[in-house]
């Protein structure tokens, strides 16, 4: 694993000479909408979320091995609740591959996590303007705005997923949103 001391040394290193030398994120499209695609006709919730499980997999895979082993180092630090070197690991991916959607997805959970709800939208957005169609980041956008007490942005952003994927476990919070907006549930 990696500490902080090489944590610290990785971005120093991202921010400098080698965020010229990111690759650009290079997402199976083709197979990526034919998942979302199967997600949409799938029988059930359970069906659904095994082929929304092989859309992880692709916003999960970064663009080289270094970008990969800041990503996987933040998971496994926010995973043991290390918010402060998660933070800073997917930070060095920031700065290492800017276009990256999964880097901001990912500091944005972590500030989430520290109730920083506003830091937290705006890597949020970040993440849906590289990858529009990442459901993590908008389901993660919708509970940011429902902190917030914006309710209307929060059922616009699952609405909006769960026309990309019916089975998403939030669509329980629909009928919660229409109620606090005062609207029927359709």
């Amino acid at each position: 694993m990696i500490r902080i001391a090489s944590i610290v040394a990785l971005a120093t290193i991202a921010s400098g000479a080698m965020a010229e030398t990111c690759p650009p994120a290079d997402p199976d499209l083709d197979r990526r909408d034919e998942i979302l695609r199967r997600v949409q006709q799938a029988p059930d919730a359970r069906s659904g979320q095994i082929l929304a499980n092989e859309l992880w997999e692709i916003w999960a895979e970064a663009p080289d091995a270094h970008a990969q082993e800041l990503l996987d180092e933040g998971i496994d630090r926010r995973a043991a609740f290390d918010l402060a070197n998660a933070e800073a690991a997917f930070e060095a991916l920031i700065a290492y591959c800017p276009d990256y959607a999964e880097g901001y997805n990912q500091r944005a959970f972590v500030l989430f996590i520290r109730q920083d709800f506003a830091l937290a939208l705006e890597d949020l957005h970040r993440a849906l303007d590289r990858s529009p169609e990442h459901l993590g980041a908008l389901t993660g956008r919708a509970m940011t705005y429902m902190a917030l007490g914006r309710n209307r942005d929060a059922l616009t952003d699952l609405e909006a997923a769960l026309t990309m994927n019916p089975w998403l476990k939030e669509r329980d919070l629909v009928p919660v949103l229409r109620h606090r907006l005062g609207e029927q549930d359709l």
